[in-house]
């Protein structure tokens, strides 16, 4: 007959104790259970002897896997961040959050794995912690985190417990939660930064506050959140201020004098430097009858930034000036940007100047650099040049009409001709335009106005543009090349594949040039997909980048492409001065010996600082825009499909230009497929079908003015489009408005369909999903002047 086994005695208080504060890595209950051979209804027991060694002070609860531990004991996983060696030279580390009064425990660091690299101070890891007899521990690297903390910006909120940031960032998504002692004294609204200290079980992170910037109400605050997330610098060293402060204007001396030619700066009404300058007259030459004599001047930047001083240090680690509705941050300190290198009217100002002579047809015969010395006669706007020129000529420009804007454009006419000739890709790229009040406040958001005064000034910056980078090859200077490459030939067959899908084609076999997308454009602008085919025409090119290795320029149909025109803003420009200098011998400030050498390094960085810029300058007016959409949620406004996901609609708001999400979810009981190669949803069940440049009417569910966000919801219904807007009668079969070509108005697919609705095309074959590009511009040239189209 077996014997009963005999229960092991139940633990004492003090034997649990004991064994929780001696475990090298904090218990759970299951551990203590087994430890001591709890079961059955002694679990109970046990359960109730934990609460009071808590209650007690005996034992801390670990905030991860619900663990004990001995008071000020780590948990078994932690954050640290390495702190240096000892004398012996073992790896310390401390956690990276302690909440104790007395110094954390000591931390040695276990050897990595053979072959990794050593961890260095002020790295942090994810380690698994062991105690030791001592008190000491031992963390063993899980994972190696990176550099020095994250800090986010956010909104503060008051809690009881504290409070919580909500992020300005979209792309984060979790609050992140304030401990009252790490509060800073934050005020409810305001934005503030906060150093992430560590992230909790379930996506929370928890932080400290660190800096306070303003209420969230302050008209600055989409321009500053937009400054933070993107990390543009906006203090210059105090050896650059400096520098810039001791700069003084400069004498004609050697310089070319060019202070009797009538040069004028045309820019946007709200522009805040001004850096290029124009003049034409007729070419005087009897060979080139019907020609034009042009002349670009440009502020000479690297008259007062020279080549590894503090100015140049800081400007190329801008790379460029970065501009928002409300404020620049300029790539040169503004005794620079706004005085000395602005070419202001009546006020003599060092210049690098290029003379151009043309045929009738627009074909540049010649050029010539100069170093030179000029007076700007006037600061016009393209409103008061195109003004004039069309009969309406103000006090400014009445005197300047004949011998100065007349000139311009009879010069520009003959570019413009070489301009088709030369079969560049013509994209209508609008902009949208942000309009301040005198308090800061945002009067209305408009999009910018296209004059022909725009095309004038950019056809004059791009033959200067050519002019410099054929003279640096000439010269065998290094050059900094602003080059875009052909289309990915994947990308131009996926178009191809689409345009079939709507009795459209774009030729085969033949080798793509830019031509052949402005005839598709001319196409798809007598049809109803106008707004579409030019969108993925946008899509369909490459990015436009600087390198010293030249690709040409595929949008400008151009062998060879530099930028000159803009040193004060963009710091690929200042090297291509260095470079003309140089070559041309025009004195100091040309580039040293072994520039070269560091072109490549150069472009990948500028080119990824411009990328950065316009990241920012978007996020910035997505929410100014979204403040200013604020006051009309719950109305029902019209809009286009701009981008068709897995997961939603983007659609561009008519009036604002202004981009919203219409969730998967909110479309109505049906599965939807993303038809990628028509770029369409389609519902399975009802047949029903939304497509990339489709007209919908919207209805604004969400304007939220700290990341920027819309959510909308396609409007479900006529009531939901009433009202006296021509988009709401177009809706129910009126009128089409005035110059708004485009498919019908589309309701939710649970409106009842109209029968004079078009049939919908077969569905083509399911693609694998591909990311919604944002896109800036094609072939565009980066962060552009306000009030000017970008310069490419």
């Amino acid at each position: 007959m077996a014997r009963s086994r005999k229960p092991a005695p139940f633990p004492t208080k003090q034997q649990i104790l004991d064994f929780i504060r001696s475990s090298p890595t904090p218990v759970g209950k299951r551990e203590i259970a087994r430890a001591f051979h709890v079961s059955g209804d002694d679990r109970t027991k046990l359960k109730e002897i934990l609460r009071e060694l808590k209650t007690e002070g005996g034992v801390q609860k670990t905030e991860t896997r619900r663990r004990l531990a001995a008071p000020g004991a780590l948990p078994e996983y932690a954050v640290l961040v390495i702190s240096g060696t000892d004398p012996d030279g073992e790896v310390l580390a401390r956690p990276q959050v302690w909440k104790g009064d007395a110094p954390p425990p000591l931390i040695y660091m276990a050897p990595d794995r053979h072959g990794t690299p050593a961890l260095g101070e002020g790295e942090r890891v994810l380690a698994r912690l062991a105690r030791e007899p001592d008190g000491s521990y031992v963390g063993r690297v899980v994972r190696r985190i990176g550099g020095p903390a994250k800090r986010v910006l956010g909104i503060f909120e008051p809690t009881s417990e504290g409070g919580r940031l909500l992020s300005t960032d979209r792309r984060q998504k979790a609050d992140c939660r304030i401990d009252k002692r790490d509060l800073n004294g934050a005020a409810p609204g305001e934005l503030v930064v906060a150093e992430i200290l560590h992230t909790h079980r379930y996506g929370a992170l928890q932080g400290k506050i660190v800096e306070r910037i303003g209420h969230r109400d302050d008209p600055r605050a989409a321009s500053l959140i937009a400054i933070y997330n993107h990390d543009i610098p906006i203090e210059f060293p105090a050896a650059a201020i400096a520098q810039a402060e001791a700069a003084r204007p400069v004498p004609l001396g050697d310089r070319t004098d060019l202070r009797d030619i009538p040069l004028v700066t045309i820019d946007g009404a709200d522009a805040r430097d001004f850096d290029d300058a124009v003049w034409a007259e007729p070419d005087p030459d009897p060979q080139n009858a019907g020609g034009w004599h042009l002349l670009v001047a440009i502020a000479d930047v690297a008259h007062y930034v020279r080549p590894g001083d503090a100015l140049d240090l800081e400007a190329r680690r801008r790379g460029n000036s970065v501009y928002f509705p409300d404020r620049v941050v300029p790539m040169l300190p503004e005794n620079l940007s706004n005085n000395l290198c602005s070419l202001r009217p009546n006020e003599d100002r060092a210049c690098m100047a290029v003379h151009l002579w043309i045929d009738r047809e627009g074909r540049k015969r010649r050029h010539r650099f100069v170093r030179g010395l000029m007076r700007s006669v006037a600061r016009l706007t393209y409103e008061q040049v195109q003004a004039a020129r069309d009969g309406a000529a103000d006090e400014v420009t009445g005197s300047l009409l004949a011998p100065v804007i007349t000139p311009l454009y009879g010069a520009y006419e003959a570019l413009a001709e070489a301009r088709r000739r030369r079969g560049t890709l013509e994209l209508d790229l609008p902009e949208r335009r942000v309009i301040m009040g005198s308090d800061g406040r945002i009067e209305r958001i408009e999009a910018r106005a296209r004059f022909d005064s725009h095309r004038l000034i950019e056809e004059f910056m791009i033959l200067a543009n050519v002019a410099a980078a054929e003279t640096l090859e000439d010269r065998r200077q290094p050059a900094m090349y602003r080059v875009h490459d052909a289309p990915d030939p994947a990308k131009i067959e996926a178009l191809r594949e689409f345009l079939q899908t709507i009795e459209l084609s774009l030729a085969k076999g033949q080798v793509i040039r830019p031509k052949m997308f402005t005839r598709l454009l001319e196409q798809a602008a007598r049809t109803p997909y106008a707004e579409m085919v030019n969108e993925l025409v946008l899509r369909s090119q490459a990015q436009a980048v600087y390198s010293p290795d030249n690709l040409g320029h595929f949008g400008l149909a151009l062998a060879r492409y530099a930028h000159f025109t803009s040193p004060i803003r963009r710091y690929s420009d200042l090297l291509v001065h260095r470079g003309l200098i140089t070559g041309l011998k025009l004195g100091e400030g040309g580039l040293p010996p072994e520039a070269e050498e560091e072109f490549e390094e150069i472009g990948a960085q500028i080119s990824t600082t411009e990328r950065r810029a316009a990241a920012a300058e978007r996020d910035a007016l997505d929410r100014y825009t979204a403040a200013y959409l604020a006051d009309r949620v719950g109305q029902v406004l019209p809009g286009r499909i701009s981008g068709v996901t897995r997961f939603g609609l983007f659609v561009t708001l008519v009036d604002s230009g202004a981009d919203g999400l219409v969730p998967i979810s909110t479309l109505g009981g049906d599965f939807w497929d993303h038809d990628e190669s028509r770029h369409a949803l389609v519902g399975r069940r009802s047949g029903e079908r939304y497509q990339l440049g489709e007209r919908v009417m919207v209805r604004l569910v969400e304007a939220e003015v700290a990341t920027g966000g819309l959510v909308l919801a396609i409007a479900e219904d006529e009531e939901d489009t009433e009202g006296p807007s021509p988009w709401k009668r177009w809706s129910r079969g009126g009128p089409e408005p005035e110059g708004r070509a485009g498919r019908p108005v589309r309701r939710s697919q649970s409106a009842k369909r109209k029968p004079d609705r078009p049939a919908k095309p077969a569905i083509g074959k399911k693609q694998p999903p591909r990311k919604r590009p944002r896109s800036s511009g094609g072939g565009g040239s980066g962060a552009a002047k306000p009030g000017r189209r970008r310069r490419r």
